[in-house]
């Protein structure tokens, strides 16, 4: 079902802006909001000290926002194509920041996994600024926007390791917090500054019983996948969650079919480059989360064991840091290959570069070198991945349908990385090594972890061979702006 476009016809002035500005600040937000995704790792080990609870309740900081970030992505995405990207990113930042200082003001559990809570409910500002760049940049600069913005989600994880390492080893681990909430306050002011309100809105009226829906089946899903192993995976709870989570996509999948104004548009997600493209994103973000889980406990198990290297957290962060650096570099050169060859190729290639960057840490895992090396090669090929992805999406979906299409093209990442920890939690518990009586995961376990994550990857690229040929970003932009115009009507202000 198409909707009608509109814009603002409330005579307020738009802001005059360069396009640098746009996509600085936009970058900057998303930066943000990806630190929450390392902010509490340096700390998780001393949580249940910290709260005064068990190491199975503090888990909850984690999985809290990891269930917040898979319900609020698509249910924020379609609110901003419908009432205003703008409104919705400065929405999200804000509950970054709440939450942040509901965290740094914490002492027990439940303030902490409700404050985490509302972090996770910040998911969608990735999603939301590539849709405004859609509306405020000319074609020929989207491809190189849309990647940077892309790749602010693993710039920010990879350089806030290290800093969240560093303010936990030397302050009070509620500064942490505190820091957030300064750098959302500085975000949400940039925003309302410098970039302009939607020009571009649906309207029409929300689909309460799809997001419902949606919501139920993805917190039974992520929660059969996340605690499976805490619970075990034949588990009663463990086997209901999933089959409750299938009766009840199954049932929502019906409703958006029969809806009016649905959700999400299964008809648009359906065709074959959007529907390829998420099939791809979440095999790639399932190889991508493999390396996160098997490098730092490669660099913080004992030297004892004969493979692992014995650092602290804040070496793992700084291993990995160059990562993030390498990823935001890469996304330039991204966006020249998908000028010239098309996003799928970018796709394609980034894919390989993935998997050649496992292939190299089967074998390459014994020196901090070696891994820095693996973790940059791993980088660039997210760099070119993250920068393909919205360009895929943008080129086959109407102006209307922006922000849901690409929030949801985030969630099928995320439902990736879920995947990946699920199995390789698995396989490294079942394949150990006895260490001073403790079990601890064994090389030969890291390698297959390794092994499956350069399957992943070459997956994504198996899949994306199947997208249609796509022609150049411009090109692209331009045909379905014009396949748009067809299939909406657009009131223009004045």
């Amino acid at each position: 079902m198409s909707h009608a476009l509109t814009r603002p016809t409330d005579g307020t002035e738009r802001k005059s802006v360069g396009p640098n500005a746009i996509v600085a600040v936009l970058a900057l937000a998303g930066i943000v909001v990806s630190l929450m995704q390392t902010l509490v790792i340096p700390i998780v080990p001393e949580l249940p000290k910290l709260l005064d609870a068990s190491a199975s309740d503090t888990a909850w900081a984690v999985t809290a926002t990891l269930l917040a970030a898979a319900v609020a992505t698509p249910v924020v995405g379609r609110l901003g194509d419908m009432y205003g990207k703008r409104r919705m990113l400065l929405g999200s930042i804000a509950l970054l920041v709440s939450g942040s200082v509901v965290c740094a003001l914490a002492e027990s559990l439940v303030p902490m996994i409700v404050g985490r809570t509302l972090q996770g409910l910040a998911a969608a500002v990735v999603p939301l600024g590539i849709s405004i760049l859609r509306d405020e940049l000319p074609a020929d600069r989207l491809a190189g926007s849309t990647a940077l913005m892309s790749a602010s989600l693993g710039v920010g994880g990879a350089l806030g390791l290290p800093a969240a390492a560093f303010i936990a080893d030397n302050w009070d681990w509620h500064l942490l917090f505190w820091t957030s909430a300064a750098l959302g306050v500085v975000a949400f002011l940039l925003v309302l500054a410098v970039v302009p309100a939607s020009r571009a809105r649906t309207g029409g009226r929300f689909d309460l019983v799809g997001s419902l829906g949606l919501s139920a089946g993805l917190v039974a899903l992520l929660l059969a996948v996340s605690k499976g192993a805490d619970w075990g995976w034949t588990s009663g709870t463990t086997l209901g969650l999933g089959a409750g989570a299938v009766a009840v996509l199954l049932a929502w999948g019906w409703w958006q079919l029969k809806s009016r104004q649905p959700l999400v548009d299964l008809r648009t997600t359906a065709r074959p480059q959007v529907l390829f493209t998420n099939l791809a994103s979440v095999a790639l973000g399932f190889s991508m989360f493999a390396m996160s889980l098997v490098l730092p406990q490669l660099l913080q198990l004992p030297e004892q064991t004969g493979y692992g290297l014995g650092r602290s957290m804040l070496t793992v962060g700084l291993v990995l840091a160059p990562q993030g650096l390498v990823m935001m570099a890469m996304s330039a050169v991204s966006a020249g290959v998908t000028k010239a060859k098309g996003p799928k190729v970018t796709l394609m290639i980034g894919s390989l570069i993935v998997a050649s960057g496992y292939a190299l840490n089967i074998v390459l895992m014994s020196e901090v070198w070696h891994l820095v090396l693996v973790s940059c090669v791993i980088g660039a090929g997210v760099g070119f991945t993250y920068g393909a992805l919205p360009a895929l999406i943008m080129g086959a979906v109407p102006e209307s349908e922006t922000a849901a299409a690409n929030s949801l093209n985030t969630l099928m990442r995320s439902l990736g990385t879920s995947f990946a920890s699920a199995i390789a939690g698995v396989v490294l518990a079942q394949m150990t090594t006895d260490f001073g009586g403790h079990a601890l995961a064994s090389e030969n376990g890291f390698k297959v972890v390794m092994a499956i994550g350069a399957g992943a990857a070459l997956l994504a690229f198996a899949v994306a061979t199947l997208i249609p040929r796509q022609r150049t970003a411009g090109e692209s932009a331009d045909r379905t702006a014009a396949e748009g115009e067809s299939e909406r009507t657009v009131v223009r202000a004045g």
